[in-house]
């Protein structure tokens, strides 16, 4: 499923977690890896640039963080990145640069490539968003199946089908991915690099690139 290939997703020179991706094929592959790479991240970090706030918690100065929001260790906040009032980082969350998480946003286990977006009412859990993707208000991942198996990647065009052993597995969403408001990514959802998906979508499975999500049997490619 080459689509899904970290190479095919993700410019790595837009994250700080870029050493965390080494020798991995897919993102899924990094989920269980987040919480211990934050941590040896964050002792190696300028204290030029960053502070530590409490445990496990660095938050680049040039950062806003409301005074309302709840913030969880392992946790990096890059530079110029927004954490909005009433944001909640339950931990295991990289934030990157000029990201912002909004209002009554809550982030677990997650990474978040430089300018993304998940400004009004997003829950974001085990997942990866790449590059400047941006999730509309309300739009949410969904990390756990109904019937707790393990979430497989499923692709409808080819039918391959790739077992990832996870019981817990959001979305990975490749860059300048845009989710339309209340959106629902199922468990195993893979959206490729810049490919829109419409409002109120239901999503799952793999995504091609460059593509319109506008329902489950219809997706059509950008001209």
């Amino acid at each position: 499923m080459e689509q899904c290939k970290i190479e095919n997703m993700y410019d790595l020179s837009h994250t700080i977690a870029a050493e965390l991706f080494a020798g991995a094929v897919y993102p899924w592959e990094l989920l269980g890896k987040i919480s211990d790479f934050i941590t040896a991240l964050g002792e190696r970090l300028d204290p030029a640039v960053y502070e530590k706030r409490g445990e496990q918690i660095w938050v680049a100065k040039s950062a806003e963080v409301a005074p309302t929001a709840c913030l969880n260790g392992p946790l990096i906040i890059d530079e110029d990145a927004q954490i909005r009032h009433c944001a909640f980082v339950r931990g295991s969350a990289i934030v990157g640069k000029g990201a912002v998480v909004g209002n009554s946003t809550e982030l677990k286990n997650v990474i978040l490539f430089d300018g993304v977006q998940v400004p009004h009412y997003n829950y974001v859990g085990d997942s990866i968003l790449g590059y400047k993707s941006h999730m509309g208000a309300g739009s949410i991942t969904s990390n756990v199946k109904s019937d707790k198996t393990l979430v497989a990647v499923k692709d409808k065009e080819s039918g391959e089908q790739i077992e990832t052993g996870l019981k817990k597995f959001g979305a990975m969403l490749g860059d300048f991915v845009e989710v339309g408001c209340n959106s629902v990514l199922n468990p195993g959802t893979v959206v490729g690099r810049n490919t829109n998906i419409y409002p109120l979508s239901m999503v799952r499975g793999a995504v091609a690139a460059n593509a319109v999500y506008k329902k489950g049997n219809e997706v059509v490619k950008k001209y």
